[in-house]
């Protein structure tokens, strides 16, 4: 009765929850945890991929 009150007291879904887990959990392991090393790298790819994009779009 006092729950109606509420709207977000429902319960979690309980095997959405175990499925978000199992699919963080696989992604931890493949991947490892995300690091500086791995952030610096990615933003270096970035940045290269513009750079490059820029030159062709200024030599044609």
């Amino acid at each position: 009765m006092i729950e109606d009150n509420r709207p977000f007291s429902k319960p979690v879904d309980a095997e959405g929850a175990k499925a978000n887990f199992d699919v963080n959990q696989r992604k931890l392991h493949s991947e490892g945890v995300s690091g500086l090393w791995r952030q610096v790298s990615n933003l270096l790819i970035l940045v290269g991929v513009i750079v490059l994009i820029i030159m062709l779009s200024r030599l044609f």
